[in-house]
């Protein structure tokens, strides 16, 4: 009779069996990206699959059913819990049809709400198996390809005048980059196992996101990335080699990256933090990546960043103020007035943090180019210019070697009082020539009387040059000019058009 009743039960084996296949079926349609409505009659305690938790099948460990909460689970089920409650949200919907799928949504980020304040409570406990649940569910929801670029300027990047793009999937990728920052943060996570799991492919997908339409989204990697570089050490040589390496391909290749601002900003407090004396990695940084940023035109959407992480290597290091500066020269525009005035604040910074040593090196070619500023038809790339001597350490640069900077401004300040059409420009510009009277007015009579003669050398030579042509015209309307076989000669008289010589 006992057989009897027995023989009649359902076999747990049988159905246990049946569940893990389910399961191993979900797993492998969430890897193809495809959404899947969860079934609600699963049974509260099923075998998690091998390939998913290895660890925890090796131990015989169960997980618990995901859509409980965690008030209604004893403690020493919570850790089961919230590894399940990871695996469920590695399902992914898409969001181009706002209706579709809307409850299986509101689940989902239900789940990873509640699993955020499980971490923040601080009774998650990261094992292996929910270090790896956590990167697999962070990787499956965030990384991706971005669409291509359809913004009607071709320098890239999101200017003053564009409106940001956002993202219609944030209201769950929100939620999962607060999961993953509180998990890089977390006091008590084991960096010696995070490691095998936040290693450098995961690390150069999660650099990929930078280049995000979305503004919120690069907010949250920055700050994400920024706490991967301060909690594993080990990652630090190949997180800056690669943000190099997409500065190089920004600068030289595409001129169209939307997180350089970002990034740049992450690196100026690592920068603030090297170590003393610098290392050549580090130099090498400063001159083949961040002083070829001058160069593309979109350099105003992180121009400000960039300046602090030059300022900050200038601490570090303040030989290394000739070396931006010559870099600043190389790259100086000619014709974008704009960039011109940024140059020109970011020159004044630097010249701030200028030793006198380092200033001389570098101040022939610096002054020459600031005298063509102070010529500009653009009158607030000349005002701009003109500050420079407003600078109190910057004129002590210029009253202690004023024999060589005068002769090379002078020209231009003398220029500026001739003809130049903006009167704030030209009641600046006798301010600068009145500081250098009061500073040696003998060489500034000097100057002048050079200045004279030049211009004087100068007439002559004008003059040379339209006598010369004039006889040249008037040899050529005589000339006899041959044709055929030289039998027949006429005149040709002198051209109408004018020559610009």
């Amino acid at each position: 009779m006992i057989k009897q009743i027995l023989s009649k039960l359902p076999r747990k084996s049988s159905k246990s069996d049946t569940l893990a296949s389910a399961g191993s079926d979900s797993n492998n349609n969430t890897n193809l990206g495809s959404s899947i409505q969860c079934s609600n009659g699963l049974n509260v305690v099923r075998r998690m699959s091998s390939a998913v938790f290895p660890s925890m099948v090796a131990a015989g460990a169960e997980a618990v059913e995901p859509h409980l909460s965690f008030k209604d689970v004893p403690n020493t089920e919570k850790q089961k819990l919230f590894v399940s409650k990871l695996n469920l949200c590695c399902v992914v919907y898409h969001f181009n049809e706002p209706d579709k799928d809307q409850s299986e949504k509101d689940s989902k980020r239900q789940a990873l709400i509640e699993l955020v304040d499980f971490v923040a409570s601080g009774s998650a406990k990261f094992s292996e198996a929910a270090i790896a649940a956590t990167c697999k569910m962070c990787a499956v929801n965030l990384f991706r390809d971005f669409p291509p670029k359809y913004r009607s300027n071709s320098t890239g990047g999101e200017t003053e005048d564009e409106e940001p793009m956002f993202d219609p999937a944030w209201s769950h990728l929100q939620v999962v980059y607060d999961l993953l920052l509180r998990f890089v943060s977390y006091s008590s996570l084991d960096v010696k196992v995070a490691k095998k799991y936040v290693d450098h492919s995961f690390i150069l997908r999660l650099l990929e996101l930078f280049d995000s339409e979305d503004p919120r989204e690069r907010d949250c990697l920055k700050t994400i990335l920024h706490r991967i570089y301060g909690k594993f050490m080990v990652h630090r040589p190949f997180v800056r080699k690669a943000v190099s390496n997409i500065i190089y391909r920004f600068v030289f290749e595409t001129e169209r990256h939307n997180g350089i601002a970002e990034l740049l900003e992450i690196f100026g407090s690592v920068i603030s933090g090297f170590a003393l004396p610098l290392k050549e990695e580090h130099k090498m940084f400063l001159s083949r990546a961040l002083i070829p940023l001058h160069k593309p035109k979109s350099v105003g959407i992180y121009h400000q960043q960039l300046t602090y992480c030059v300022v900050q290597f200038i601490e570090k290091d303040p030989k290394l103020a000739s070396v931006v500066i010559k870099g600043l020269l190389k790259y100086w525009p000619v014709t974008n007035s704009q960039k011109e005035l940024m140059f020109l604040s970011e020159l004044e910074e630097i010249l701030e943090m200028t030793s006198t040593v380092e200033f001389q090196k570098i101040m022939v070619p610096l002054f020459r180019r600031v005298g063509c500023c102070l010529n500009s038809s653009h009158f607030q790339v000349a005002e701009r210019a003109h500050f420079l001597w407003n600078n109190e350490h910057v004129f002590n640069h210029i009253t202690q070697n004023r024999q060589v900077i005068m002769p090379l401004v002078f020209p231009a300040l003398e220029r500026n009082t001739r003809n130049h059409w903006n009167q704030a420009v030209l009641n600046l510009t006798l301010n600068v020539r009145k500081m250098f009277c009061e500073m040696d007015e003998e060489l500034v009579l000097a100057c002048q009387s050079k200045l004279e003669e030049e211009d004087s050398k100068s007439s002559m030579a004008a003059e040379k040059r339209r006598l010369t042509w004039e006889r040249l015209e008037t040899a050529a309307s005589f000339q006899p000019v041959g044709g055929g076989g030289g039998n027949i000669s006429f005149l040709v008289n002198p051209a109408t058009c004018s020559v610009t010589c």
